[in-house]
């Protein structure tokens, strides 16, 4: 069974960025969607951001929308997440996740999780 493991994350000022990098062992998932979710404190995961498996087709949740971006690189089994122009709202745990077939923004849909990274943005 594979494994995501997601690095990058960190403290930054408001308007900064990060990039967050989830690269996947023991299964390529070359050929699964990747997504992003993220949980902040008090709050229900919510869905960041989906990409397909070849990286032609990519979905952001309207909050995000402009500012990050996420992208994949299937030869190094690895799946990013561009963030720029960070708000305090940006704070939460970022996780990785990987399906079979197209992306969604259904959590549940996703059969294999990261253990996440921790984002803070201050004011």
């Amino acid at each position: 069974q594979g494994q995501l493991v997601e690095s990058g994350g960190g403290s930054v000022q408001a308007g900064g960025s990060l990039r967050l990098s989830c690269q996947a062992s023991g299964h390529t998932y070359s050929s699964f969607a990747k997504a992003w979710f993220r949980r902040a404190p008090g709050k229900e995961r919510e869905f960041v951001a989906a990409i397909s498996w070849s990286g032609d087709s990519d979905y952001y949740a309207d909050s995000v929308k402009g500012r990050f971006t996420i992208f994949r690189d299937n030869a190094k089994n690895t799946v990013y997440l561009q963030m720029d122009s960070l708000k305090p709202e940006d704070t939460a745990v970022y996780y990785c996740a990987a399906k079979a077939y197209g992306p969604s923004m259904i959590g549940d849909q996703y059969a294999a999780w990261g253990q996440g990274t921790q984002v803070t943005v201050s004011s």
